[in-house]
């Protein structure tokens, strides 16, 4: 049975012939279904909770918002749901400007809008426009699967999202839109201004990282611990994505990201989610995986395990190099430098080894050439660093000069993730280091006092990572 877009055909109280539809999965109701639907059920509490954690916070930042557009009517769209095939959709996610300026999060309405209304005097009156739950005497309610009770379980009322959230609410029906209306999305000045408002993290947002990343650090002893069944069986790398995905579905939201099980040359494949290879001894295995909590923030966290139990020594010269650049990109990110200086002090490491290997036509310092080089960047094409928070790659539409030529504040979560890939079939690199990757990747707070490195406690060295793999999978 489906679970979205179905309205099966039926005869409703007010008609006299049933609505046709287009498919013939659906079945008229008899007159005595139409007759006692709307009977025999409890009475509703209709008691207010009380606001949720993060209402103070949400708050604030609508503030800011209004601030930044005076006299200006604001429309911030939730979405939709989208079609995943036929008649079944894909699970909903909150847009994230959205989710951050409400703080309604994996439990949002789809269809929902945050308007802004300017006042008079100055400001705007705020207010949460959804579908709010249809009465049972209504035929919605058992008749239409996209938002029908009797299909999805209960949906909320305006008072209680308006106490929840500490926001007014209206029902959709009442929502008027205008020419000339900042859209969310459409408007650049206002997709990049609440872009740009996720790039400092409050309280609430630091606390909700460290538990994704706690429920993201036991998802990856999951793996470890099954690693013998990953090894058995012929798609082991989809056993890895399952086992994680068990973990952030049990204790978080959902996965964050697509997990990323990368056994062998797949390892090499920055962007692999196809995760149907085999896991075989002797080969590496690179794993990218963040679980999302309920408030949608999300871990993003990389280890690179040998999937025997020990590195061979050309596996922990490549993996121990990859740790030295992210331990050199750590050590360079301070309060008042610019973001892409991590990048630079990461691939400073990177270029002197892989040049030391004798894996470069130039010299270390001519590869870092900005104009003339880049020779090692063909073993690490991809960037050290990006912001993380409420999306795995957080404050996508800030402006250049605000993300990565910025500068480094307290309060900024980001990822560092330097990795070296040999691919397959790069003949530019001797036959041995062919089919490795390596990536490691932790997630960072700054503080005033410097970086903090919040998925630490989730081993790092080769040492820890043999010792790991020895405690947890025997």
């Amino acid at each position: 049975m489906s679970t979205t877009g179905e309205s099966d055909t039926i005869a409703t109280p007010d008609a006299e012939t049933p609505v046709s539809t287009s498919t013939n999965r659906r079945q008229p109701y008899g007159q005595g279904f139409l007759d006692t639907i709307s009977e025999g059920w409890a009475e509703r509490p209709d008691t207010a909770p009380p606001a949720r954690a993060q209402a103070a916070y949400t708050a604030a930042r609508r503030d800011a918002v209004s601030a930044a557009f005076p006299g200006k009517r604001l429309v911030l769209p939730a979405g939709e749901l989208k079609q995943r095939s036929n008649d079944t959709d894909y699970p909903f996610r909150a847009h994230s400007a959205f989710s951050h300026l409400t703080g309604w999060a994996s439990d949002a309405e789809p269809g929902s809008v945050l308007v802004f209304e300017p006042r008079a005097a100055g400001g705007h009156d705020v207010t949460l426009y959804f579908r709010e739950r249809a009465d049972r005497t209504t035929a919605e309610f058992y008749s239409d699967a996209s938002i029908g009770e009797f299909w999805i379980g209960p949906r909320p009322a305006l008072s209680g999202v308006a106490a929840d959230l500490g926001l007014a609410t209206a029902h959709i029906d009442g929502l008027e839109l205008h020419d000339d209306d900042l859209v969310l999305d459409e408007n650049d000045d206002l997709t990049r201004f609440v872009s740009e408002l996720r790039l400092v993290k409050d309280a609430y947002e630091v606390a909700q990282m460290k538990l994704a990343i706690d429920v993201t650090a036991a998802g990856f002893d999951d793996i470890v611990a099954h690693l013998p069944e990953v090894v058995a069986h012929p798609r082991g790398e989809r056993i890895v994505e399952g086992v994680f995905h068990q973990r952030a579905r049990s204790d978080g939201n959902a996965v964050g990201y697509d997990t990323i099980a990368a056994s062998g040359p797949h390892a090499c494949y920055l962007h692999w989610t196809r995760n149907d290879g085999a896991v075989v001894p002797g080969d590496l295995m690179l794993i990218d995986a963040g679980a999302e909590v309920d408030s949608l923030y999300t871990a993003d966290i990389t280890r690179t395990l040998p999937v025997s139990g020990r590195f061979t020594d050309i596996q922990r010269r490549i993996y121990e190099t990859v740790r030295e650049a992210a331990d050199a990109a750590f050590a360079a990110a301070k309060p008042g430098v610019r973001f892409r200086s991590v990048h630079e002090a990461a691939m400073q490491v990177i270029a002197t080894r892989v040049a030391e290997w004798g894996l470069l036509p130039v010299t270390a310092q001519e590869a870092l050439d900005a104009d003339a080089g880049g020779h090692h960047r063909r073993y690490m094409v991809h960037g050290t660093s990006h912001h993380l928070g409420i999306d795995v790659h957080d404050c996508a539409q800030a402006r250049r000069d605000m993300y990565y030529d910025g500068l480094l504040e307290a309060g900024m979560v980001f990822t560092i993730e330097p990795g070296l890939y040999f691919q397959i079939d790069d003949v530019t690199v001797p036959e041995e280091y062919r089919g490795i990757g390596v990536r490691i990747e932790d997630d960072i707070l700054m503080t005033a006092d410097g970086p903090v490195n919040l998925s630490a406690g989730i081993p790092r060295t080769a040492d820890e990572v043999e010792a790991w793999i020895a405690r947890l999978s025997a």
